[in-house]
């Protein structure tokens, strides 16, 4: 499971922040996660809880924000929502499309005191 890593990088960001900005304590992360990151946002969860704890952010709420994916066509330079990594074009049938959008796994806002 490769999201207790993506959790304990999630921490490093959070402690530089705080450095950075003097606060101690973390009440919410806001985390966007793009559909097709490969990311299973049940086991972030999980991961988030598990090493979050007797950190600063230990007892913090996790928001997770959807980006929906975002792809054009090669072939016939349609524009495509994709709900998964290697959907073809609805319009020509094209594998691969080149993806705009929905890889992000970015630490969007923090509620800190």
């Amino acid at each position: 499971m490769h999201e207790i890593s993506l959790c304990q990088s999630i921490l490093k960001i959070i402690e530089q922040q705080a450095a950075q900005q003097n606060f101690s304590c973390v009440k919410t992360v806001f985390l966007e996660v793009g559909r097709l990151a490969g990311v299973e946002p049940d086991a972030l969860r999980f991961g988030f809880d598990a090493v979050m704890k007797g950190s600063m952010v230990e007892g913090a709420r996790l928001e997770i924000i959807d980006v929906s994916g975002l792809a054009v066509c090669l072939r016939c330079n349609n524009r495509v929502d994709m709900k998964q990594r290697f959907d073809a074009c609805p319009a020509c049938g094209d594998i691969p499309l080149l993806i705009e959008k929905g890889e992000e796994l970015r630490v969007k806002e923090l509620e800190v005191e």
